[in-house]
């Protein structure tokens, strides 16, 4: 199977192939979310990328660019952003945040409601598909 970097064009378009072959199929997500997020340090492009998760449909939704009145803004470095989305390492994200490598912005009760929810099977599947595509 092929690799690509993390959050390159090819690695974005593989994460959306493996999303839409999923679609429907996880359990609903918790609280519901709207969150932006801006990741600095990219080694490619710009530097700098915008992208957002929202969760008020009942599943997650990932995608480019930033939605309008988000409940919680976080900004955060390229390899912190790889560790957490890619590796799915929850500690990595409480020590990153402690650390000041994470950056929060808005309504920390909404970000930490969505870190303590159960994590459905479906969707550590997904994460291990997506991890197998990342360099």
């Amino acid at each position: 199977m092929p690799t690509y970097p993390f959050l390159s064009d090819e690695w974005i378009d593989e994460v959306r192939k493996v999303r839409d072959e999923y679609q429907g199929r996880a359990e609903p997500a918790g609280d519901p979310v709207r969150m932006n997020q801006v990741i600095t340090d990219v080694p490619f492009g710009e530097g700098v990328m915008q992208a957002h998760l929202d969760t008020t449909s009942g599943t997650v939704e990932m995608e480019l660019g930033h939605l309008e009145a988000p409940d919680v803004t976080l900004t955060l470095d390229y390899a912190t952003a790889r560790a957490i989305f890619v590796n799915q390492d929850r500690d990595e994200a409480m020590q990153a945040f402690m650390a000041g490598r994470i950056k929060v912005q808005g309504d920390m009760a909404k970000l930490l409601g969505m870190l303590q929810s159960p994590v459905d099977p479906m969707a550590g599947e997904v994460a291990e598909r997506i991890k197998a595509l990342t360099e």
